[in-house]
């Protein structure tokens, strides 16, 4: 069933003008959500929020974004080591004052590491509230519960969180569940085929493309994916991402080398133009591995969902609210090679089958994972965060 959490009712706040909301993350080079925030800051209702950004560091390529946006858009340390703790709270106060002139009321964090110094220097510089946003299934150390008993509200990507990390005193009524969402009419069934990506690997009329669109990272399970390609010979796969670790793609490779699978494996790159690589695919996988606890809401999972296409993924929290097994797509055991290659067996036999799951996950998508969902439920969000401070 959906997962969405409703977000209570409030009455909006009057404010004479738009409320200032700075939004922080470390950088849009390594950070994958910075499409994510992006997404929320580019929609605001700017009669309503007045939004600003800070990084730690500029040089991504969502920058231009930003500054197209002609807002206010900082490159400066929003956070400073917890120790020593006898001088946390002065740093905290020196790292405050440069963030005072921006008067924000709302300050939302998507820092994915478990710091805390940030909360304490948003209300230095003059934050009302201080919020967060909990992207990745890390969780244990003892700074995670100080900065989420610091929190104004936490926004959870996935419903396993709560259970897992804010089901205690304190916690429980400061989490609002708020899926990621899709800009459903980019990445939409039906568009063109401009990358020609079966011609370029060599499809024949009956080769099943199947498709994965991560970058290469240990935590996307990639070799779990080759070892299921092994036993589905009438399928070809492309490799859509960033190659972060070059000691893994060689270890894919390798091990695609000694499958003697080398000759169906492609590895695109970087792709650019990624609702066009989904629409020329038969089958979408994203084989996360569970041990890394990494996944809160898997947005290539949601962008595959919306192009209408056959998903598999393993069965962890993140793809866990998206999917539902047998219906709009296919869950499988985490790590389990055996396990995804009988799934995409099935559908590879079966073009019924992956018609079939690819209408119902556009639906889903359509139904409770659009951009528009997302962004509402932010401002819903803020607006009751302004009537608590």
């Amino acid at each position: 069933m959906p997962c969405d959490q409703p977000v209570p009712a409030v009455k909006y706040a009057y404010m004479s003008a738009p409320t200032p909301i700075l939004f922080t993350i470390p950088n849009f080079v390594t950070a994958g959500s910075g499409r994510v925030m992006m997404n929320i800051v580019e929609r605001l209702d700017r009669k309503r929020f007045a939004p600003a950004v800070c990084v730690g560091r500029k040089g991504g390529a969502l920058d231009a974004e930003v500054e197209a946006l002609n807002i206010p858009f900082l490159e400066r340390p929003f956070t400073v080591p917890p120790r020593p703790y006898l001088t946390l709270l002065l740093r905290c106060w020196r790292a405050a004052q440069p963030f005072r002139s921006l008067k924000c009321v709302i300050w939302h964090s998507f820092h994915y590491a478990d710091d805390y110094s940030e909360a304490l220097i948003s209300r230095f510089a003059g934050a009302n509230a201080w919020v967060y946003t909990k992207k990745a299934m890390g969780w244990g150390s003892r700074a995670w519960k100080v900065r989420s008993y610091l929190a104004s509200r936490i926004v959870a990507d996935n419903n396993q969180m709560l259970e897992l990390m804010f089901d205690r005193p304190g916690l429980r009524t400061k989490v609002r569940v708020i899926h990621h969402g899709i800009p459903t009419e980019q990445y939409a069934p039906g568009l063109p085929s401009r990358l020609q990506s079966r011609a370029r690997v060599g499809c024949r009329n009956a080769d099943i493309l199947i498709g994965c669109v991560a970058h290469l990272v240990p935590v996307k399970g990639h070799p779990t994916l080759l070892h299921a390609l092994a036993k589905v010979p009438e399928a070809r796969l492309v490799l859509a991402g960033k190659p972060m670790d070059q000691d893994y793609v060689a270890s894919l490779n390798q091990i695609a080398a000694e499958l003697k699978i080398t000759d169906r494996v492609h590895f695109l790159g970087p792709v650019q133009d990624v609702p066009a690589l989904l629409n020329e695919l038969d089958i979408a996988v994203l084989p996360t591995w569970a041990k890394w606890r990494m996944e809160g809401c898997p947005v290539s999972l949601l962008e595959a969902m919306s192009c209408g296409k056959a998903c598999v993924a393993t069965d962890i929290p993140g793809s866990r609210d998206l999917i539902e097994n047998g219906n709009s797509g296919l869950l499988v055991p985490a790590e389990d090679s055996d396990a995804l290659a009988a799934s995409l067996q099935q559908l590879a036999a079966s073009p019924d089958l992956r018609h079939r799951l690819g209408q119902a996950a556009r639906q889903r998508v359509l139904d409770h994972f659009t951009i528009e969902k997302e962004v509402a439920a932010h401002e819903a969000l803020y607006a009751e965060v302004l009537e608590i401070t």
